[in-house]
């Protein structure tokens, strides 16, 4: 079985378990010799929230230590939907021939991830993965861990894998941190997961989270570019 990581995944055949349809970063389309698009259109502030996930925000990303002139991902708010029975907000990141949807709730106990979808996989989580953890729960040296039953199945329903996944989160501090898109007041948070399907996550990562802005730099190792939205409370 080969190690892969689930990151940004594209189309791949679903083979037994086949973990190597959950493909991480490096796999990137050319870059372009011009400046990077960003989204321009504008969301007014009152819409954010402090986890941003609102229908119609867009943010920009590149990989982490990538010219400015490369071809960005773009992660989009589409707005509520029904997943597993539950009203949950979808998130979308497209580019570079990357289709990949969040499923996730956003409520007073924190951010949590109900399932991923790329076209032919679905990744549904059970309990819920605890992303985030409540809004006023923020501090340096912050941690929270959990488990979560992982099924895979295809379009058709087909459960191709089943198994566990433990994750651990730690807030390291809080620090300025210059970005493409401009400086940002960051939690450094360190996240640690494993599982029993053949490793669909990297098993260490660095993100740093803005309240009202989002994700500065993902677990995936990408680094915001671009937005359509000025973050910070009304």
């Amino acid at each position: 079985m080969r190690h892969v990581t689930l990151g940004i995944m594209r189309p791949t055949p679903f083979l037994a378990l086949a973990p190597a349809l959950l493909l991480g970063l490096s796999a990137c389309a050319p870059r372009s010799s011009g400046p990077a698009p960003t989204v321009q259109t504008s969301t007014p502030v009152k819409t954010v929230s402090f986890y941003p996930n609102e229908a119609g925000l867009a943010w920009s990303y590149l990989l982490d230590g990538e010219p400015t002139s490369g071809v960005p991902y773009v992660l989009r708010g589409m707005g509520p939907s029904i997943y597993t029975g539950q009203t949950v907000q979808t998130l979308q990141l497209t580019g570079r021939g990357a289709d990949q949807t969040w499923f996730r709730t956003f409520l007073a106990d924190g951010v949590k991830l109900l399932g991923i979808k790329k076209p032919g996989v679905n990744v549904r989580l059970d309990p819920p993965w605890l992303e985030y953890p409540a809004e006023n729960a923020w501090k340096v040296g912050l941690t929270w861990q959990g488990v979560s039953n992982v099924t895979i199945s295809g379009d058709d329903g087909k459960v191709q894998a089943e198994g566990k996944l433990n994750y651990s989160y730690t807030v390291q501090e809080k620090r300025q941190q210059e970005t493409p898109a401009g400086q940002f007041e960051v939690w450094v948070v360190t996240r640690q997961v494993s599982d029993t399907v053949g490793g669909l996550f990297p098993a260490t990562q660095q993100l740093w989270f803005t309240p009202f802005v989002g994700e500065v730099r993902t677990p995936e190792g990408l680094v915001l570019v671009g937005r359509n939205f000025k973050g910070g409370r009304q």
